[in-house]
């Protein structure tokens, strides 16, 4: 296979942790610098630019909202914020103190949903600012990532092993994981409804099909620490290897694909597909990453894949 062209490009220093990253309805790249307190933006070819916000905020996970901003975490600040794409920042405080928002996407209801990690709950926010949070029936799970799916919306809980969705009406059912201790972190949802995400702790990439069954993608790097997933017109999954340093695909018929970064040791976190096609992530370490697939998909490295229907759920 020929490997995709991949490039990388300063944004930041290198102790200001670009983390997570997606495409505003501007077809900028915008991205959190969680430890600088800022918002980055990138038009592909020009010099990036960035906002401040309080510099122990901690700005975690960046969403498109349905309002044309774009909407994000302050994990340290215990704020869901708001940026316009002419840089205007507004805040908004949940309900519960200290409840450390982490994951944020926009749900089918035209309203922001948000895991709560350190409350154990699920927060929904409309762009007016009212909120409403949903207790998980499990404490102590530390609700990651969040994603949306046709009437609902899917998220990771790590400590718990599982994955959650949570309709419309609030009722929520958990998954568990066939793996145990996976600490499932990033999520996705495909063009065909499939649910994708990382398991952190195995080494492993998880889909659930839209009728429920259960597959797991062991990496070749089962030490790779995978932590954001996105996916593609094609329905593949793109993922990234924090500890691995490199950036992955696999497809729904369990091709798994992994590149190398150019830059030892970059911490590559979010992932998302850029206004020019390309998958564009974030490095930590103070750079976003531009990968372009080649034309013809093929397999680099294929692995085994384990199989298991998923039977019980709460």
């Amino acid at each position: 296979m020929t490997p995709p062209a991949i490039e990388e490009y300063a944004v930041s220093g290198r102790d200001s942790g670009p983390y997570a990253i997606t495409t505003g309805p501007d077809d900028a790249l915008w991205f959190t610098m969680v430890h600088s307190g800022r918002i980055g933006r990138l038009v592909p070819g020009q010099e990036p630019t960035s906002h401040r916000l309080a510099p122990d905020s901690g700005p975690t996970v960046i969403s498109n909202g349905p309002d044309g901003a774009l909407w994000f975490t302050e994990y340290r600040a215990h704020r869901v914020g708001r940026i316009t794409t002419a840089g205007r920042v507004t805040a908004f405080t949940p309900p519960t103190a200290e409840c450390g928002p982490f994951g944020i996407a926009a749900g089918p209801d035209g309203a922001l949903w948000f895991t709560e990690a350190a409350a154990d709950r699920i927060g929904r926010l409309t762009t007016d600012g009212t909120a409403t949070e949903y207790p998980l029936p499990r404490t102590g799970a530390f609700p990651s990532a969040i994603a949306a799916a046709g009437d609902a919306m899917w998220f990771t809980m790590n400590q718990a092993n599982a994955i959650g969705r949570i309709g419309m009406d609030g009722r929520i059912t958990v998954h568990a994981l066939p793996t145990e201790a996976a600490a499932p972190v990033g999520i996705a949802v495909g063009p065909d409804g499939s649910v994708w995400f990382t398991e952190f702790a195995a080494g492993q990439i998880g889909r659930m099909a839209p009728g429920g069954r259960i597959t797991e993608y062991p990496l070749p790097d089962r030490s790779a620490r995978p932590h954001a997933v996105t996916t593609d017109a094609d329905g593949a999954a793109w993922f990234t290897e924090w500890s691995g340093n490199r950036v992955g695909s696999v497809t729904s018929d369990g091709t798994v694909a992994v590149h190398d970064l150019p830059i030892p040791a970059s911490e590559p976190h979010g992932i998302t597909v850029g206004p020019d096609g390309a998958l564009w992530t974030a490095l930590e370490t103070g750079a976003l990453a531009r990968i372009k697939p080649a034309t013809t998909r093929a397999t680099t490295r294929a692995t085994t894949t384990k199989n298991t229907e998923q039977r019980n759920a709460s």
